[in-house]
């Protein structure tokens, strides 16, 4: 789950960007959101790459397994 690193709960988080790249044109290869908190004006990014197997949060979101603290 990703969650805002400030309110520590997803319930503001907004999507404000949204890519998805296609190498072939049938497996996703890259998943990429951008995010902005409407409570607290936080911004962040999620990127998931499938050459790698890796995903990478940076700014002001986190990506937890656990549930929120506030929901």
């Amino acid at each position: 789950m990703i969650t805002c690193s400030n309110c520590e709960t997803p319930q503001f988080l907004q999507i404000t960007q949204s890519r998805v790249y296609f190498e072939d044109g049938e497996m996703i290869n890259e998943i990429s959101e951008s995010y902005e908190c409407t409570l607290c004006g936080s911004t962040g990014q999620y990127v998931y790459d499938e050459d790698h197997d890796e995903e990478t949060i940076t700014g002001d979101v986190e990506l937890t397994k656990e549930r929120p603290k506030f929901a």
